[in-house]
């Protein structure tokens, strides 16, 4: 279910191109995040004025908010060349990124993707580069085995992760900037759609685009990709012009309701209110029940139904709200109040 899933916050293979003719190259293109940019651009300022790299930027939050694009704007605005791109799980030891190091510039933005997925091992190899723009690399092995030291030019790492509480102590605490990414507002997703549509020649009635950023999940990789469907339905099914009701019916056959919900979120729901009572339910009981694995629901189903009020976390596990049951049109049944037992005496 989850495999071509529209409203998928990850990244799809092919979509890196797409996306890179919809994304902003300045600060001041930028929409939405205003405490980040805001933070960003004193930053950047600040390190011209003094002719020197960045300090290191953490980047953390959901899937989809922008970690990627401000990792190119940053370049864009500091050196004016593409930032250098790998990802945790591609460096599986030392010597991989032993060969991006040592082929840096000067101020060169170095951005890793998922920098909490990245092995031990490659994690402590890469402390003396952030610290000394330096690196220990043994040459041969065994016996014969020899260190040698690299100094590196000095650059920036900007680090990217949807599971901060993943990263180490030690790694966090060498990043100079830790910058937390929100969910968008309505508001700005609508003037990211504006953007995007003048960008894909796409002409949209009055209140349309916002009824997509309705829909969008509070991220504008989902409202862009959203776009497009609409986009696609509008010049074959009706005359190339959005309305309200040519996005009605193109995102009912995505199965996107007013809310941003679609067929793996009303299913989890689903089981979490008539399998489990409405909870609380563990998470992997949640997964075996409906045939996904837990990481699937934890990254893309769960962060948008705590958002929305539909779900909240107690020690016991997740619960469906109130709110969950009115939107799905299921009964409400109050969870029942467990009384603690009243004390017994010594005479009963």
């Amino acid at each position: 279910m989850s495999r071509d899933r529209i409203l998928t916050t990850q990244r799809r293979e092919g979509e890196e191109a797409a996306d890179a003719t919809l994304r902003p190259k300045t600060l001041a293109e930028m929409i939405g995040q205003k405490s980040v940019i805001e933070k960003l651009h004193i930053a950047i300022a600040a390190a011209k004025h003094r002719g020197e790299p960045l300090e290191h930027i953490l980047l953390d939050g959901p899937p989809g908010l922008g970690k990627t694009t401000l990792a190119h704007v940053v370049a864009a605005e500091m050196t004016n060349r593409p930032p250098r791109i790998t990802s945790g799980p591609a460096l599986t030891k030392p010597a991989d990124l032993m060969a991006l190091l040592t082929n840096l510039e000067i101020g060169d933005i170095f951005f890793i993707d998922e920098v909490h997925r990245l092995p031990k091992v490659v994690e402590e190899f890469l402390y003396p580069a952030m610290e000394d723009f330096r690196v220990d690399f043994t040459i041969e092995g065994g016996l014969n085995g020899r260190v040698v030291n690299f100094a590196l030019r000095r650059f920036t790492l900007i680090g990217a992760t949807t599971r901060a509480g993943m990263l180490t102590g030690a790694m966090r605490d060498r990043f100079g900037h830790n910058l937390h990414l929100e969910f968008y507002s309505v508001d700005d997703l609508s003037r990211i759609l504006r953007r995007s549509a003048a960008k894909i020649g796409v002409h949209a009635e009055d209140g349309t685009l916002e009824s997509i950023a309705h829909r969008s999940r509070g991220t504008p990789r989902v409202a862009n990709r959203l776009l497009k469907r609409v986009r696609d339905y509008a010049q074959v099914r009706a005359d190339g012009m959005l309305t309200a009701q040519v996005v009605r019916d193109a995102l009912e056959i995505q199965q996107v309701d007013a809310l941003g919900l679609d067929e793996l979120d009303r299913a989890f729901l689903k089981t979490l209110m008539k399998i489990y009572q409405g909870g609380p339910a563990g998470i992997e009981a949640l997964a075996a029940s409906m045939g996904q694995e837990r990481d699937t629901l934890e990254d893309m189903v769960e962060p948008f139904l705590l958002q929305r009020g539909f779900v909240i976390r107690t020690r016991q596990g997740r619960q469906a709200t109130e709110a969950a049951y009115a939107h799905l049109g299921i009964p409400f049944v109050p969870p029942p109040v467990h009384q603690k037992p009243a004390e017994q005496t010594l005479f009963e």
